[in-house]
C-alpha cells in the first residue's frame, strides 16, 4: 500500500491563488458598496428637489419719502390666547396658545404735512423758526426670527382637525393680536416723545450747519 503526499511546492501556489480571490471578491464587494453609494447620492431616488418658479419682481410703484425716522422701539409681548368650548371640556374641544411675539415700531415725522409757512427766517438770515407735525408711529414690524409658538395645548377633536386637515393651525390671528398689543404698549411708552426730540435736534444741527446762530423749533399744535 503507497500514500500519496502533495509536494509543498504545490499547496503553497493553490492556497496563494485562493486568497488573491479572496482579497480580490472583498476590493471588488468594496467597489461595489462605494460606488453604489456615490451613485445613490448622486441619483437621489427618494429626495426632494426645489424648484423655485416664482415670477420676477413686478415693481408696481415709486412714491418720495418725506418723512424723518427719527426713533425706533423694540418690544415683546407674550400672548396667551384661549378658546374653549361651551358645553364640551377643553380636553375635548379648546386650546391654549403661548405666542412669543417680538418686533419693532417706528416713530416718525411727516415733512410733508407742514405748511407753507412752516419755515420762517429772519431778515439777517441768523434765526430761523420752523414749524413740524408731531411724531406718528409706523405699524409694528413682527421679527419672524424671534416669533414663535412657545407652547400649546389642544382637545382632541382639534387634534384630530388639523390631521384631516394636513395642515398646522392658522397662527395669523397669533400675529394680529401680538401686533395689537406691541401697538398698544408703543402708544403708551415715551416713543414719540423721544423722536419729537429727536427731530428737535436734528434739525437745529442741521440749520446751525448752514449759518443759522438761533434755531427755533416748534410743534404744529403748540402756539
Amino acid at each position: 500500500m503507497t500514500t500519496s503526499r502533495t509536494a509543498p511546492s504545490e499547496v503553497v501556489p493553490g492556497r496563494r491563488r485562493r486568497w488573491r480571490y479572496l482579497a480580490g471578491l472583498l476590493v471588488l464587494a468594496v467597489l461595489l458598496v462605494v460606488g453604489g453609494r456615490l451613485a445613490w447620492t448622486w441619483l437621489n431616488p427618494l429626495g426632494e428637489q426645489t424648484i423655485d418658479r416664482s415670477q420676477p419682481v413686478l415693481l408696481e410703484s415709486i412714491k418720495d419719502l418725506s418723512r424723518f425716522e427719527a426713533a425706533t422701539g423694540n418690544f415683546q409681548v407674550v400672548v396667551d390666547l384661549e378658546k374653549d368650548a361651551n358645553f364640551l371640556p377643553d380636553a375635548i374641544k379648546g386650546s391654549r396658545t403661548l405666542f412669543v411675539g417680538a418686533g419693532g415700531v417706528d416713530a416718525y415725522i411727516d415733512f410733508s404735512g407742514m405748511a407753507a409757512n412752516g419755515v420762517t427766517v429772519s431778515e439777517d438770515r441768523r434765526e430761523a423758526t420752523i414749524r413740524v407735525p408731531r411724531a406718528q408711529l409706523e405699524k409694528p414690524n413682527l421679527d419672524n426670527s424671534r416669533s414663535y409658538v412657545f407652547a400649546q395645548e389642544r382637545g382632541l377633536f382639534d387634534r384630530v382637525q388639523d390631521f384631516l386637515s394636513g395642515s398646522p393651525g392658522d397662527q395669523r390671528e397669533l400675529y394680529l393680536l401680538a401686533e395689537k398689543k406691541i401697538l398698544e404698549a408703543a402708544v403708551a411708552s415715551d416713543l414719540r416723545a423721544r423722536a419729537d426730540a429727536n427731530t428737535k435736534t436734528m434739525l437745529s444741527g442741521m440749520l446751525k450747519s448752514l449759518g443759522f446762530t438761533k434755531v427755533t423749533v416748534k410743534f404744529t399744535d403748540e402756539p
